[in-house]
């Protein structure tokens, strides 16, 4: 069977709850028209790039399906029809990630590198120690050279 790929953005003023539901909705929708999701990956809730229908966030979500074409027509119609779904895109691929993805690859970097959200560790800011050069001159006064 062909393998697709199939990302939707649900509303951001939606619970955790449903967004899974419709993730269950979508992975039935599949499996009674003789698929099977090999993978589910929800992403949280996100930015968007621009404004969708009035919204600023979307929560995403990514499915790898294993499904013949006519499984995904419906599930495309039935996405299509569902007001909570703001955008959705399936591709056909040649073969599925066996690792996760870069969106998942990403979060786990992101908690890797600490509360901070950076690496650069006692490198700049405030409050630094200025070496060997000494304080500045109060303003107004002039320097020696």
């Amino acid at each position: 069977m062909p393998l697709y790929e199939h990302v939707f953005l649900a509303r951001q003023d939606l619970a955790q709850a449903q967004v899974d539901a419709l993730t269950e909705n979508a992975t039935k929708i599949i499996t009674d028209n003789g698929g099977k999701i090999v993978r589910t990956e929800a992403w949280g809730l996100r930015n968007l790039a621009y404004r969708i229908a009035k919204n600023r966030k979307a929560h995403y979500v990514a499915l790898d399906i294993d499904a013949p074409a006519p499984a995904i027509a419906e599930l495309e119609r039935q996405t299509n029809i569902n007001e909570d779904v703001i955008r959705f895109l399936t591709l056909r691929v040649d073969a599925h990630e066996t690792e996760p993805s870069a969106m998942m690859r990403r979060g786990e970097r992101d908690r890797e590198r600490g509360p901070r959200g950076d690496d650069r560790g006692d490198r700049g800011g405030f409050g630094r120690d200025r070496g060997d050069r000494g304080d500045r001159a109060p303003r107004g006064e002039e320097v020696e050279a």
